[in-house]
């Protein structure tokens, strides 16, 4: 009984979804105020998805209708899965074992899969040049993700998320020597996220909607609340790899804590989207490899010199 009440109602498949309309009005709100606008209400992303819910849904004649319907409903799934293993209030997750770091990161990766999958399937020439971008992008944010968040395990000698937080909690300014890693893993989650400037797959003004032109109703409902997902379960991943205290105070104030962490995160993301123009899909992939992936690979060196001279 517990565990479902864990995966249907907290922290699984409901609060995840409050907190993720949550997450996009806060997005969309600071993103309007630093233009000079004044932003959405609090209530919209929950009136549009609600308007979603309710519109007519349309598959492309020639599209393949399992595939087509299917795709959403395996990226909200991976995504609400993936939030299961952070550790919310407390240095535990609720369902930790060693290896769940790998796990989240190749959770996250279902989404984009299944953008590009649901994007090919559907035959629009639209939704297809969107699906080929998303996953290009994917090749090229992927490993500097990778190499920054297991560069943080590498220095805790584990593979655990919550013996990472443990490690961190005992070492309290060792959290320190991840800033590198930290910077690389927020512009990763910017393109991951698929906002300005690495809104490349969808480009409103070039290629309609990209891999979701084609979609509409519940089904394009459910992409759009799997990006807010995304975007708190993204968040929280980064708060607990790299952000890794104030577990320490009880699970009420843990938790308040840990929501701090993550309002934090989604501040950075929408100040960063704000201040910098959409790149062009080659622009985005040399940056990643030019710049992020060295940058991701002097955090893991680091983190090895000084698990060699420091921790041992």
């Amino acid at each position: 009984m517990s565990a479902i009440f864990s995966i249907l109602i907290f922290p699984g498949i409901l609060f995840i979804s409050v907190a993720a309309l949550f997450a996009e009005f806060l997005d969309r709100r600071i993103y309007a105020r630093l233009q000079n606008r004044f932003g959405p209400p609090w209530f919209q992303p929950f009136a549009d998805f609600v308007k979603l819910l309710g519109k007519e849904e349309v598959v492309p004649k020639d599209a393949n209708a399992v595939m087509f319907k299917a795709m959403p409903i395996f990226a909200f799934a991976s995504s609400v899965c993936a939030f299961l293993y952070m550790p919310l209030y407390r240095q535990n997750s609720l369902f930790p074992f060693n290896g769940d770091v790998i796990v989240v990161l190749y959770l996250l990766t279902v989404p984009t899969l299944a953008f590009f999958i649901g994007g090919w399937y559907s035959t629009s020439l639209y939704s297809r040049i969107g699906s080929v971008r998303s996953l290009m992008q994917l090749f090229s944010y992927e490993v500097p993700l990778f190499i920054g968040i297991l560069s943080a395990a590498v220095l805790a000698d584990t593979w655990s998320l919550s013996q990472l937080t443990v490690f961190y909690g005992e070492h309290n300014w060792f959290w320190l020597f991840n800033l590198i890693g930290f910077a690389v893993c927020l512009i990763a989650l910017l393109a991951k996220l698929e906002k300005v400037p690495f809104d490349i797959p969808e480009a409103e003004t070039e290629i309609v909607a990209g891999s979701f032109t084609e979609y509409s109703g519940r089904h394009f409902a459910m992409l759009r609340l799997t990006l807010d997902v995304e975007l708190v379960v993204g968040s929280s991943f980064l708060a607990a790899v790299f952000l890794p205290f104030g577990y320490s105070f009880g699970p009420i104030i843990g938790f308040a804590i840990f929501l701090l962490k993550v309002l934090f995160i989604i501040f950075l993301l929408s100040v960063a989207r704000t201040v910098v123009a959409r790149l062009r899909i080659d622009q985005m992939v040399n940056f990643c490899w030019r710049f992020l992936v060295p940058l991701a690979f002097i955090q893991l060196l680091l983190n090895l010199i000084i698990k060699g001279v420091i921790v041992r």
